[in-house]
């Protein structure tokens, strides 16, 4: 079992950046793909980035792409995700996990962007 622990949301205004972190309590060097995930209020969790291993390949939700960037360091067992030019929608709690998901879900990190 694997202790997550995101950080780094906020409030931000529409065109703003945040960058989330997300630690973990062991080594995920062997974990072949990361990812992260956001809920907004009233919908299901939805994987938003995925990163393989040695972070030579990223895919990302259509409507993430060209603003969002997922990157890991896999010395420092975590992983981050760049966002910018955000939008009202990107409102929501930010959550990260192997894709698929394997561990309990951390607490996660509320992101809010205001219009």
């Amino acid at each position: 079992q694997v202790q997550l622990q995101e950080s780094g949301g906020g409030l931000v205004q529409a065109g703003g950046s945040q960058r989330l972190s997300c630690a973990a309590s062991r080594s995920l060097g062997s974990i072949p793909i990361m990812g992260w995930y956001r809920q907004a209020p009233g919908t299901q969790r939805q994987l938003v980035a995925t990163i393989t291993t040695s972070g030579a390949y990223t895919n990302y939700v259509d409507s993430v792409k060209g603003r969002f960037t997922i990157s890991r360091d896999n010395a420092k067992n975590t992983v981050y995700l760049q966002m910018n030019s955000l939008k009202p929608e990107d409102t929501a709690v930010y959550y990260c996990n192997a894709s698929p998901s394997r561990w309990s879900w951390g607490q996660g990190t509320q992101v809010t962007v205001s219009s």
